[in-house]
């Protein structure tokens, strides 16, 4: 395919990572609202907008999502102008998670309704680290260009973490909670569970591949991790610094184990963990170096995770 002529409009911030992984940039014409990554893609035109506030607290993010879910509407709206005007040859977006960003069937819809051009859709749907790396490849594929490097580099920062802790015994593995959502209480799923595992950890509470479970206070306490990290979906480090803060102020926090060996982290979620593009991999790298800080040092500490 000439890639002089693709005009891409990618509706989710993971595929613009993708894309841009892959060299595809310059071909990126519109993006999502929350697109920020790489720097350079952001000044290309914003294609959604959102239904809702996300300064709001977390428990009225979370009761407003409901009710917009509720009354059968999306939480994002595309601007179907925008697209009209940039006249995409293709748009990639996702079928994962109608929280996350909009949602397939508003995709088709608003294609259907543009007169100029009939852009292609590709959905990415990843659950987990191996369903990234065929997106990627998928991606790479749709665009005719080579994915093959791009994803050996990324395997090869997985396996280096894996063969680091090879020599763990069970003693050293620490049980770890990743708490992605404060109010109500959520544990992160999808691909975190195995991020954790990858990192020399033990994920409680979720299941790799799957929706993020809630999660009752005392189930907290009575597992009482070694390890709790957090990593709000959306929020950057200082939203979830203010979100752990809140948190703690449970009469219970004292009394857990992570509280009280100095082991709670607080993360960029929003850059590394909700984002199933190629950051997969600094998130390893970033887990790796918050469970075992007597074998990683990425430097990442203080830019993408801090104690809390």
């Amino acid at each position: 395919m000439e890639n002089g002529n693709v005009r891409i409009v990618s509706l989710i911030p993971s595929a613009t990572e993708i894309l841009a992984n892959l060299g595809l940039s310059d071909a990126i014409v519109g993006r999502s609202h929350e697109c920020d990554y790489p720097p350079e893609i952001q000044n290309r035109p914003i294609c959604t907008q959102a239904r809702l506030d996300s300064n709001a607290p977390s428990s009225d993010i979370h009761h407003e999502v409901n009710n917009i879910l509720q009354s059968a509407l999306s939480i994002y709206q595309i601007k179907t102008d925008v697209l009209e005007k940039l006249q995409p040859t293709h748009i990639v977006t996702q079928d994962q998670c109608d929280v996350c960003a909009v949602s397939l069937k508003d995709v088709e819809k608003a294609v259907a309704e543009l007169t100029h051009s009939s852009p292609q859709i590709i959905s990415l749907q990843p659950n987990v680290l191996e369903d990234v790396w065929h997106d990627i490849e998928r991606v790479a594929n749709a665009f005719g260009v080579d994915s093959v490097k791009v994803l050996e580099n990324l395997e090869a920062r997985v396996k280096i973490c894996q063969q680091k802790i090879q020599g763990l015994s069970l003693e050293e593995v620490p049980s770890v909670a990743c708490i992605e959502w404060t109010d109500p209480l959520m544990a992160a799923a999808n691909w975190i569970p195995e991020l954790v595992n990858l990192a020399g950890g033990q994920t409680l509470f979720s299941v790799t591949g799957q929706p993020s479970p809630h999660l009752k206070w005392e189930n907290l306490v009575v597992s009482n991790p070694d390890i709790i990290i957090f990593m709000p979906c959306g929020f950057d480090l200082h939203r979830t610094r203010q979100e752990a803060q809140l948190f703690t102020q449970n009469p219970q926090w004292q009394k857990l184990h992570a509280t009280q060996t100095g082991r709670v982290y607080i993360t960029d979620g929003n850059s590394y963990f909700n984002r199933p593009g190629p950051r997969l991999v600094d998130s390893l790298e970033i887990l790796s170096e918050i469970l075992h800080p007597e074998i990683f040092d990425y430097g990442y500490k203080g830019k993408a995770w801090e104690l809390l």
